[in-house]
């Protein structure tokens, strides 16, 4: 529905140019949607609360985050899938600079929304945990590993966006994180996978049986349950 998304975009917009010029308190709901050019009503079609204008809608966000996550082939490792969840919710500030600055900017001065966005980024830390403990067990100590894991790329995601975004929002951040999340996971990634490697004087030998016809899906699939 693009008229709905310019509706959402302009009441965006302005929200954020009000809260900077005057203060987010001393701004109404009603100078929002006189400035975008709508009806009250039409705002609250759109947010609840005047909160709500200035964040991206982390909710449908999750639901693609999760639905990626869900989809990733048993081929694909799971920090690969997960470092490219991190990257589609970097997308969403990478593709209006300006409107990401401008937020950032908001933000920074008002301590609630500070808080209100660390909350709505919270849950992509939990899909990710979720994730990794469907993928390689839920057990401890991996549970634990996977939590750490999780809030790892949150943070990396986190420090190359604000320090992005400080800069004015130039450049390709999306490379800046993967570099990023490159040299976090490569130092995670043997902690992770450390019951794949033979302890002394074990031999770490698997084989299976299958048809000339199985799909490599299905013949990960059972690796997986063979090993777990």
């Amino acid at each position: 529905m693009p008229a709905r998304r310019d509706v959402r975009r302009s009441l965006t917009a302005a929200a954020l140019d009000l809260f900077l010029a005057q203060g987010f308190d001393e701004t109404t709901v009603d100078q929002i949607a006189e400035a975008a050019g709508v009806a009250r009503r039409t705002f609250f079609r759109h947010f609840k609360v005047k909160e709500d204008a200035i964040f991206p809608d982390h909710d449908a966000m999750l639901r693609e985050i999760v639905a990626h996550l869900e989809a990733a082939s048993p081929l694909v490792p799971p920090l690969t899938a997960v470092t490219e969840a991190a990257l589609m919710v970097l997308g969403t500030y990478a593709a209006d600079p300006e409107t990401s600055v401008k937020r950032y900017e908001v933000t920074r001065r008002v301590p609630s929304l500070r808080e209100h966005e660390i909350a709505a980024t919270s849950r992509y830390q939990r899909a990710f945990a979720a994730f990794l403990n469907e993928r390689d067990g839920a057990a401890e100590p991996r549970r634990l590993r996977h939590e750490v894991i999780a809030a790892a790329v949150v943070t990396t995601h986190n420090h190359v966006l604000r320090a992005w975004l400080r800069g004015g929002g130039t450049g390709d951040v999306r490379d800046r994180l993967s570099e990023a999340l490159s040299g976090i996971l490569e130092g995670l990634e043997p902690w992770l996978d450390d019951r794949d490697r033979p302890r002394d004087g074990e031999d770490d030998v698997l084989v299976v049986v299958a048809r000339r016809d199985t799909p490599l899906w299905k013949i990960a699939q059972e690796i997986e349950a063979a090993r777990g």
